[in-house]
């Protein structure tokens, strides 16, 4: 009996998970425990996740290709909009100022503040827009059934993309910022803000959708596991490890640099130098966070009078306004998140070198915490670039940048690369393997 020929406009890939394509098991090393399970079948929207620490193995999408894809071009249209029309203007006695989303940088860089004008363009479009464009041409290909050119490569730098893509921490920062100078001038928002804030979301949708396990599969199948790979004991302690990107498990020749045999990455029992690169970056942090508050991150002139403010004199004038609530963002995203991940990353890099064995799960959620918050004390510096290039009524009322803008800059980029270098395996490799969960053959799925 013939096999029904599948529909030309149904992909392969789509209709036949990898579940239903591979009957062996799929092993995975946890990234943050090296715990080895069997990954379950999943359908759509379900997720398995490590039973010994509970991090996310997998999780399945109904239609990756096309939705992702769908998602990735609609974001780009909205980036497109946002990039072309003015972002916002204000007017105060007469005089005003229009300015256009690509000015929040450009206007740094004419203020002698090259490296935080290119951080803020990278991270709020230039980024972004290379990350949508890879989904495009990755799925563009999958669709087709066959891989465009560079595809592995590209599949590859997606993870490390999406860090430092900062679309939604830019549009608090547009809010902040209008919300400080509200009751100083009339506002009027423009088609590039609101197109900027449909972008926004559709980039963080487009993220979500990406099934990186799908993906892997459709682009390079899943080669066997080494054999004797026993689940419910750690990787390390079979001499095996867990590719980062792609997450298939491959062995570790003695003395020998590797590469996972699915994507090229390059393969590690564990992050090299962990310890001492996050020290060395939580050192460089502290020692950027002393100018970063002492310093003026920008100067106001009113009517030729001016006036510098430090981050900390932000706060109380936003309190002394009334705007009780941006005055709790701005300080909750410029002096708790950066100290606490200071003080989190310490005490993580502290308690492995102690060997402490207590409370692995409770340091590995704060480790997941570290990492995700990181990123929104941007909002700082967003709020300066964007007051910046708004205010430019000469002696009547300007804005400019004060040195603290970069020093804040590097602080929460020092500590994000600091969460990027630890190792959370560390933390379990302090302690024994003997507290095992229930059941080694297979992690979570819901």
């Amino acid at each position: 009996m013939k096999r029904p020929a599948l529909l030309v406009n149904t992909p392969l890939v789509d209709s036949l998970p990898p579940e239903a394509r591979v009957q062996r098991r799929r092993l995975r090393a946890c990234h943050e425990c090296d715990w080895i399970s069997a990954l379950p079948p999943l359908g759509s929207g379900e997720k398995a996740s490590c039973p010994r620490c509970g991090h996310v193995l997998a999780k399945r999408h109904r239609y990756p290709a096309q939705r992702s894809m769908a998602l990735a071009i609609a974001a780009l249209i909205a980036l497109l909009v946002a990039v072309s029309f003015p972002f916002v203007s204000f007017s105060v006695s007469g005089v005003g100022n229009r300015i256009e989303l690509s000015q929040t940088a450009t206007t740094l860089i004419a203020f002698h503040q090259p490296i935080v004008g290119i951080i803020v363009i990278m991270t709020i479009a230039v980024l972004p827009a290379v990350y949508l464009l890879s989904v495009i041409w990755l799925q563009l290909g999958l669709l087709r059934g066959k891989p465009l050119y560079f595809s592995r490569d590209i599949a590859r730098s997606l993870a490390h993309l999406t860090p430092w893509m900062m679309a939604d921490v830019f549009i608090i920062g547009a809010l902040v910022s209008l919300i400080k100078i509200a009751g100083m001038a009339e506002i009027e928002l423009g088609v590039s803000f609101w197109g900027f804030c449909v972008f926004a979301v559709l980039l963080l949708m487009t993220t979500q959708s990406i099934d990186a396990d799908w993906m892997w599969f459709s682009l390079e199948g899943e080669p066997r596991a080494p054999e004797n790979t026993q689940t419910g004991a750690t990787a390390a302690s079979q001499r095996l490890t867990g590719c980062p990107t792609c997450g298939l498990i491959n062995a570790l020749p003695p003395g020998q640099k590797s590469r996972c045999t699915r994507c090229h990455e390059k393969l590690h029992p564990r992050l090299p130098n962990s310890l001492q690169r996050t020290w060395a970056l939580l050192g460089a942090a502290t020692i950027m966070y002393i100018p970063a508050n002492v310093y003026p991150i920008m100067t106001t002139t009113s009517l030729g009078h001016s006036g510098s403010s430090t981050i900390i004199g932000g706060v109380a004038e936003l309190i002394q306004m009334g705007s009780w609530p941006v005055a709790a963002v701005i300080f909750v995203a410029s002096v708790i998140v950066p100290v606490g991940k200071l003080l989190a990353l310490s005490w993580l890099c502290i308690a492995v070198q102690r060997s402490d064995r207590s409370n692995n799960i409770s340091r590995t959620k704060l480790y997941r915490i570290t990492e995700f918050i990181g990123r929104w004390s941007m909002v700082d510096v967003f709020v300066v670039a964007i007051l910046v290039a708004l205010i430019r009524a000469g002696s009547l009322m300007s804005i400019t940048p004060g040195p603290a803008a970069l020093a804040f800059g590097s602080v929460v980029v020092l500590t994000m690369l600091a969460a990027m270098t630890f190792d959370p395996r560390l933390i379990w490799d302090a302690s024994k393997a003997a507290a095992s969960p229930s059941d080694h053959s297979h992690p979570g799925s819901h």
